[in-house]
């Protein structure tokens, strides 16, 4: 189907969703961490953010990243057959590779493609998500050209506190988790683990035949797909003034899917960080991080193993957080990121660090607030380079704000870009990105509303130079759009919405100047509703998005859909609870990807198990 502006406008005019704050309308006291590096209200950031709470995970039933994050502010997803296949994000229409992911601190990702395996990671190990748009790489360096995506794993507070769930759903599909945790004043600990599995649908339409046919291989196969993983994470203050934690989060991925030289692939992503914090008193603390992302992944095809890269990113960072005076602080710190490859690719070069240093500035002068940072990174391949923020905001009263701000960004070009044989370029430059928001927010005791508009304009954008016969610094990008947001309570019935526009134009001379960049649908849209009644809670989503590109000259498109799910569920006891959903409810075809297919009509049925306090 094809998915319009205008269908957009009148649907998502009674769909605009959660507004980058809390589940609840009313929770005008959700604290973000991402925007700034230290606890702010939600309220109170000047960058257009979202949170998404273990609360709100539950209650979307979602399998997977791809179905929690699809349609909310900002984000453009695609993926290449279902659970498990490549699934990249575009935040306000900046690439996959200008994202930076961070699990618990740490930067995660594969140094040589650039890219985080969003689809390996399990929602079942979630605490909470902060989704941050814009660039901001005046607080953590390279990559957050489109913004900053943090995810949290699972956090304890309260008494001993086991749970457990299993599940099973359309397509063979089996759930299982499990997990204790315990957290008071002075110590807490926790561990869990979960796994998935399911057969799978035909990823590909492509063929073996003819170019551009997709997967270039002909398997009307099922193709399957698994996920393992634990989690632990400890922590304690041993003294007042002292805070330490550590946390690990091992994935393993075993995915079947259709290609033409390997078509199962194994993977692992390791993510491990350890804290230090002292805080002698309210007006200064101190906070050492040290942390280690891996990303492995083996291929093999019908011969066996065809080859393997693994991606080691050690990471520490050292942060001050002083109070000058009230309602003005300053945090100040230190970076330092090491990238080092392994595998049976072979790169000329293997390994790289890069060290930055970072200041920021936060003051409120009563309804005025103000907000600024300047970062410098010194990175062994590419040198120095600066980027900075500058943000002001207005408080009028009763809940309402305007908000501006002004930041710059870049992205190193990543080993494959460099150093892939027959195809790296050495002499690529970074990506440079300047970036204006404009944001009016505002809300009540029972609603909560946003608007943000913003460009971004992005140079040396790496692409294929057919002059060079390489990728090279070719291409320029103005990325421009907008979004609305809103949540509220009508009639017992909690509604959020939002609808997202952006319009991704490639700015380069060329052939190719004024096409929208590929794969980055121009509209996108989510309404959740939802209602309990007793022991009873219903719920229904929406999501759409308009057509799109799957080719920088734009002659290939993949049509817009609009998919609704339903979900249901039952308290059968304080311990117990039930759950159903139907995905996909009128069972669409559709594609985000050309010639890779999206799963129809699903069904899910899980139980839960958690003691009640």
């Amino acid at each position: 189907m094809t998915f319009r502006p205008l269908t957009a406008a009148v649907a998502l005019a009674l769909v605009l969703p959660s507004v980058a704050f809390a589940e609840d309308a009313t929770d005008l006291d959700e604290i973000l961490v991402t925007a700034t590096r230290t606890p702010i209200a939600l309220r109170d950031s000047l960058s257009p953010a979202q949170v998404i709470d273990r609360a709100q995970i539950e209650r979307s039933q979602a399998s997977s990243l791809q179905q929690l994050l699809a349609g909310r502010a900002g984000i453009n997803l695609t993926n290449t057959g279902g659970l498990g296949k490549q699934t990249s994000l575009f935040l306000r229409g900046a690439g996959s590779n200008q994202l930076l992911v961070l699990v618990d601190g740490v930067r995660i990702g594969s140094a040589t493609a650039g890219l985080p395996a969003l689809q390996d990671l399990p929602v079942a190990q979630i605490e909470r998500i902060e989704i941050v748009r814009g660039p901001h790489s005046s607080l953590y360096g390279a990559d957050a050209i489109g913004g900053v995506i943090q995810i949290f794993t699972r956090r304890e507070r309260g008494a001993l506190q086991p749970r457990a769930s299993a599940g099973v759903g359309s397509h063979g599909l089996r759930e299982a988790s499990a997990g204790i945790g315990q957290g008071g004043e002075r110590a807490w600990f926790g561990a869990d683990v979960a796994l998935l599995r399911t057969d799978g649908i035909n990823a590909c339409d492509g063929t073996a035949a003819g170019w551009g046919a997709g997967c270039y291989a002909d398997e009307p196969d099922r193709d399957g797909y698994r996920n393992r993983s634990a989690s632990l994470r400890a922590g304690g203050k041993p003294a007042e003034a002292w805070t330490v934690e550590g946390s690990a989060l091992r994935v393993e991925g075993y995915n079947h899917y259709d290609g033409s030289w390997a078509n199962y692939s194994e993977t692992v992503q390791q993510v491990l960080s350890g804290q230090v914090r002292y805080a002698p008193s309210a007006r200064l603390s101190w906070q050492a991080t040290v942390g280690r992302s891996d990303d492995q992944t083996d291929d093999y095809g019908a011969a066996g193993f065809v080859g393997g890269l693994d991606t080691r990113r050690d990471q520490a960072s050292l942060q001050g957080d002083f109070v000058l005076a009230e309602g003005q602080r300053l945090t100040a710190g230190l970076d330092w990121l090491d990238d080092r490859i392994t595998g049976t690719t072979a790169y000329d070069v293997t390994a790289r660090d890069n060290t930055g240093v970072f200041a920021e500035y936060q003051g409120r002068f009563g309804a005025q607030q103000l907000q600024a940072g300047l970062r410098n990174d010194d990175n062994e391949q590419f040198g120095s380079h600066t980027t900075g923020d500058l943000g002001w905001g207005w408080h009028f009263g009763d809940g309402l704000k305007l908000a501006a701000r002004y930041s710059t960004g870049f992205r190193a070009p990543s080993f494959n870009d460099l150093y892939y044989p027959y195809y790296g370029n050495p002499a690529l430059r970074p990506e440079e990105s300047k970036n204006l928001n404009l944001g009016l927010s505002g809300g009540g005791d029972a609603w909560r509303w946003s608007v943000d508009v913003f460009e971004n304009r992005v140079d040396d954008l790496i692409s294929y130079d057919a002059s060079i016969f390489l990728p090279g610094n070719v291409d320029t990008a103005r990325l421009r759009g907008g979004e609305l947001t809103v949540a509220t309570t009508l009639a017992g019935w909690d509604l959020s919405a939002e609808y997202s526009h952006v319009d991704p134009r490639n700015r380069s001379e060329g052939a190719n100047r004024g096409k929208l960049l590929p794969r980055r649908a121009r509209n996108t849209g989510r309404i959740d509703l939802d209602r309990r009644f007793g022991d009873l809670a219903l719920g229904a989503s929406v999501n759409a998005a308009g057509r799109r590109y799957d080719d920088a000259a734009n002659t290939v498109e993949v049509g817009g859909h609009a998919t609704a799910d339903l979900r249901l569920e039952y308290a059968l006891h304080p311990d117990w609870t039930l759950q159903a959903r139907v995905t996909n409810l009128f069972d669409r075809d559709y594609q985000l990807v050309d010639w890779y297919n999206q799963p129809g009509r699903e069904f899910g049925l899980s139980v839960r198990w958690q003691p009640a306090r």
